[in-house]
């Protein structure tokens, strides 16, 4: 699990300081899709802190590195004029001195598997077996807002998502349910949390989903 961090570790001028930088990369149009850092030009995370190495968000930003990962999936996602406002909007979004734990990544993961609208699981609504796995996975990220869920759970959860994935990643005719049990697979290893999101692109929009993470961040109290 990540450890928890307090957004621009309580100094608003760390905050200004990071927007200002991106504010200026934005008037110039240097805010792109492609890469990270090349010639004062570059992606959400490059114009954010002039290299690729994800890592320093905690160092310099105090913001989580699975955060910073889905910052950057999320902003290659999105159309064009909507990447280059992303990397603002998304510092904008987050209190300085937020706690920034586990607990924002729980929401999201659960909101991404199980959303009426956007959720995962309404792309494979008549595989009962994926669907229940998505329950399963959804419920444990619930428990673990209020409680300390087991490893041995968390463990179980993923051995079943990759048993259903494996089988699924050979049928051609089940891409939604192999792209479904992937994204999952993902957010039960929860490691590597912005695979997931990149998992399901083509059936939940990137737009509503950088909605629910500004959203998420917004509600964040120091």
């Amino acid at each position: 699990m990540s450890k928890t961090l307090r957004a621009f570790h309580g100094d608003a001028s760390i905050k200004e300081k990071y927007l200002k930088r991106l504010r200026e990369h934005y008037k110039a149009d240097e805010i792109i899709h492609g890469f990270y850092w090349q010639n004062g030009k570059g992606c959400a995370i490059g114009c954010t802190i002039h290299a690729d190495v994800h890592s320093r968000y905690e160092t310099e930003l105090g913001i989580p590195e699975w955060l910073a990962h889905l910052e950057d999936v999320i902003f290659e996602g999105l159309r064009n004029n909507e990447a280059k406002e992303w990397p603002i909007k998304f510092l904008e979004a987050i209190p300085v001195g937020a706690v920034l734990d586990d607990s924002l990544g729980h929401e999201f993961f659960r909101w991404l598997l199980v959303d009426e609208k956007f959720g995962v699981i309404n792309h494979v609504k008549d595989d009962k077996e994926i669907v229940a796995v998505i329950r399963n996975v959804a419920d444990l990220h619930t428990r673990a807002l209020t409680s300390v869920v087991p490893d041995g759970e968390w463990s179980a959860a993923e051995s079943a998502v990759w048993s259903i994935a494996w089988s699924a990643a050979w049928s051609a005719a089940r891409s939604a349910a192999r792209s479904a049990v992937w994204s999952i697979a993902w957010s039960a290893a929860w490691s590597a949390a912005w695979s997931a999101v990149g998992s399901v692109a083509e059936s939940a929009a990137w737009s509503a989903i950088a909605k629910k993470i500004l959203s998420l961040l917004e509600s964040r109290r120091s």
